[in-house]
């Protein structure tokens, strides 16, 4: 095999694989390298997230989430229509409890108007019971674009289609990139698996985007900070209490929808997930710890600051952690029938999350160049529903 390919993309997540599939398609005669540190595709982010296409209902009016968002999931249905990739376009449910939380409620509905997420309706709490008998609430939205993805079938299927398009494009697992020599016309990429050299390089690398920059001596104003997210499932003999998605009204100081119901692919029904800072960036375990990875966070000044401001928030989180009763009681509030018994463990994904020097959490994408080469620093939720969208904006910066 050659070393030498027009385009390499390093990253086999859902966005990394997006745009190595967006770029075959623009070229299809260009050599395209794709570089995974893990044995597999989709490994961490994608492979661990609540599978939920998203509608674009929340986001800021303008924004790069708002934009992406509603064009990727347009792009997203008709590509799993057209590559057998299971998914179902169910609709989604989000509920308020109480009334202080209409108003909140209201705001998203507006947000959603201004974003022309189709179809959307409020629903009284008697149409609410409609739809999910034990789901109680005093007004709710209903968003019937929203759905479901099995997001790791969706990686093999960009693999496939890439493979087909240019039998010269390759996918290389197992192979961690060391070191980043970047000029202005080339980069040459030294891994595990030896170098390779490329015209355009392209870094997809999630919860190591700000330790891939350093290396290519991008400078930066904000740190990948990890959020583990840990899920409880339905029993079995609990499944019946959930019909399709649904969430609360989120807390609008932060970036997470809150902890909901999530039927996925598969037909299980998914619990969570809470947001606690993570000891190991890639760790799955509540004890999961790495030296490097506690340190770089705790030393970095934004950290502290984020902390400082929501630390209340922090601790209430982390309770639920460790806490299967405290984190019951959370989805009481959406299902008030829900006992200990109707959920067990199920898995957990981490988030990569940049912060700012302020402690500020960045809420928007961030896609950086550097010579020759492209960085998606921050792509938070909703990335994988985005994916195809955000492939396109990374061809412009390939392009321009």
């Amino acid at each position: 095999m050659s070393n030498k390919f027009d385009f390499i993309v390093v990253g086999a997540g859902v966005v990394g694989l997006a745009t190595a599939y967006k770029l075959q398609l623009k070229f299809p005669n260009k050599s395209i390298l794709i570089i995974e540190k893990e044995s597999e595709v989709a490994k961490h982010q994608t492979g661990r997230n609540s599978g939920v296409m998203h509608s674009g209902i929340y986001y800021k009016p303008g924004s790069y989430k708002a934009k992406n968002c509603k064009n990727g999931h347009k792009q997203l249905v008709e590509y799993c229509k057209g590559n057998n990739v299971t998914h179902d376009v169910c609709g989604k449910i989000i509920v308020a409890t109480k009334e202080s939380e209409i108003s909140i409620l209201e705001n998203i509905f507006k947000r959603g108007i201004e974003n022309k997420t189709e179809g959307i309706c409020f629903l009284s709490s008697e149409e609410l019971k409609e739809k999910e008998p034990f789901i109680k609430g005093v007004k709710a939205i209903w968003v019937p674009t929203a759905g479901i993805i099995d997001y790791v079938g969706l990686c093999k299927a960009f693999v496939k289609n890439i493979s087909r398009t240019n039998i010269e494009s390759k996918f290389i697992s197992n192979c961690e990139v060391k070191e980043v020599i970047s000029e202005k016309d080339f980069s040459i990429l030294k891994t595990s698996k030896g170098d390779f050299i490329t015209k355009k390089a392209i870094f997809c690398t999630g919860l190591q985007s700000d330790r891939i920059a350093k290396k290519d001596d991008l400078k930066l104003d904000v740190r990948i900070v990890g959020f583990r997210g840990d899920y409880y499932e339905l029993t079995p003999e609990a499944t019946h209490k959930i019909k399709n998605l649904v969430y609360p009204v989120p807390d609008p100081k932060f970036p997470f929808l809150g902890v909901h119901f999530t039927r996925m692919v598969d037909g299980s029904i998914e619990c969570g997930p809470n947001a606690v800072f993570t000891f190991k960036r890639e760790g799955y375990k509540r004890t999961s710890f790495s030296l490097i990875d506690t340190f770089e966070a705790l030393s970095f000044k934004g950290t502290w600051r984020l902390f400082g401001k929501h630390w209340r928030k922090g601790i209430d989180e982390y309770k639920r952690a460790f806490s299967k009763r405290l984190f019951v009681k959370e989805l009481k509030k959406l299902m008030p029938s829900i006992t200990v018994n109707d959920v067990q463990p199920a898995r957990a994904g981490v988030r990569a999350q940049a912060i700012d020097f302020e402690g500020n959490m960045v809420d928007d994408f961030k896609i950086m160049k550097h010579n020759s080469n492209i960085h998606v620093i921050n792509a938070p939720s909703p990335a994988a529903t985005a994916c195809l969208a955000i492939a396109d904006e990374i061809i412009e910066h390939v392009i321009n």
